[in-house]
């Protein structure tokens, strides 16, 4: 069920074709993060509309609420969501980490003459989350975390992250990791690679299982794509990505490149480990998602990628252009008439329809609509740049078309 097809090769940057059960996905692709079964503020014909191939919906959020097993009622995240194009799930494992940094803080109790600074709970102080002390308890087994929603305790391992992703039903999941922190030494580094690796192979055998039980079922199967860490050590990566690579599962995916690593990290990390990726299967760098990652990326190798950031700026009225990023809410905008400017072959169903000045005057006074059309642009523009990229390759022209990008973009303003 699940072929990977590579049509055209540029150096390293690939043109394929990954077949999934919900449909082909040509690459290079950006996939648009719903991370609560949606795309925040965007309707998923919206998200059709403009040509995504693939989205992606978030372990952690959805094992919280409304829980794996409710979303199996319904018979999947493809049925729950009302949604026909391929799906992935990450493992929860970056969420469990980067959300587990929480502490107990009790709240005062209401104030005297019916004032109050929160809800009161039985007239007593109540509990509230927040960042602080970490909470998180890595063993060999898994990891014991606090719900960011209310401090109740759960616990992961990998045979739970491929159980509750069997009931999720995405056509693409990721094997359970340890993503290490950015500032990890040489030595932690190395010791949370060693436990990502032994938790891979786990995931693999209770995939099978899980996939066993899905064809029982006559459910469609799942990819399994086991993750590479490693932080940032040159060494780290390359034995990581080899292992990855060896275990027999369709794709690959990169991690923790996108959790506080500069610029300059990343793009080495990428240039060491492209010569050993494995050719035959897509590379996925998660979490990595605005123009500049894509053009350098798939110049290195990368197949797929998603980034919240898309819609996480729309809503802050900041828009991809392609000469870098710009602020809607400008005053130099107010009675500007032409759309978010972008190359015709970027140009969007949000550029060629409103004016800045009418975007502007979305976010001044506050309507819902200005960061839902800026999402829609941000995320339409990217997916014309994976396709315009795919082309490039597919010509023969990639490294032109790369300097081209950089020509003209100069980053935001």
């Amino acid at each position: 069920m699940f072929e990977f097809n590579i049509e055209a090769t540029d150096w390293y940057a690939r043109a394929g074709t990954f077949t999934t059960p919900h449909g082909d996905i040509e690459t290079p692709i950006f996939m648009p993060v719903g991370t609560q079964a949606s795309v925040k503020g965007v309707h998923k014909d919206h998200i059709l509309e403009i040509g995504s191939q693939i989205m992606l919906s978030n372990t952690y959020h959805l094992y919280l609420r409304p829980g794996d097993e409710t979303i199996a009622h319904f018979g999947g995240l493809h049925k729950f969501m009302n949604i026909d194009i391929p799906i992935l799930t990450d493992s929860g494992g970056f969420q469990v980490f980067s959300l587990g940094q929480m502490k107990k803080q009790t709240l005062q109790p209401p104030l005297s003459g019916g004032q109050k600074k929160y809800p009161p709970d039985k007239g007593e102080g109540r509990t509230k989350w927040g960042q602080g002390v970490s909470l998180v308890k890595i063993t060999e087994d898994g990891v014991e975390f606090r719900s960011h929603l209310d401090g109740s305790k759960h616990m992961f391992t990998p045979e739970r992250a491929m159980q509750i992703q069997a009931n999720l039903g995405a056509d693409i999941i990721m094997a359970f990791d340890e993503c290490a922190p950015g500032t990890s030494t040489h030595s932690y580094a190395r010791a949370a690679m060693g436990r990502t690796h032994r938790w891979a192979s786990r995931c693999v055998t209770e995939h099978r299982e899980q996939q066993r039980i899905r064809s029982d079922k006559w459910l469609y199967p799942q990819a399994l794509f086991p993750i590479a860490q490693g932080v940032i050590y040159d060494d780290l990566r390359v034995d990581s990505v080899k292992y990855i690579a060896d275990l027999d599962m369709p794709g690959v995916a990169i991690g923790g490149l996108s959790v506080g690593e500069s610029k300059p990290d990343m793009i080495r990390i990428l240039d060491a480990i492209a010569p050993h990726l494995p050719a035959s299967k897509p590379h996925y760098l998660m979490g990595l998602g605005t123009p500049e990652d894509l053009i350098e990326g798939i110049y290195r190798g990368i197949d797929m990628f998603d980034c919240v950031l898309p819609t996480r700026l729309g809503r802050h009225g900041v828009a991809y252009t392609s000469r870098g990023n710009i602020k809607v809410t400008n005053e130099k905008y107010r009675l500007e008439k032409e759309g978010i400017y972008t190359k015709p072959e970027y140009s969007t169903m949000v550029s060629r329809t409103y004016s800045l000045g009418y975007l502007r005057h979305l976010f001044k006074v506050g309507e819902m609509l200005a960061g839902q059309l800026v999402s829609l642009h941000n995320m339409e523009f990217l997916l014309n740049l994976s396709r315009e990229a795919r082309k490039a390759i597919i010509e023969g022209r990639y490294e032109a078309f790369r300097k081209d990008f950089w020509s003209e973009y100069k980053g935001g303003e």
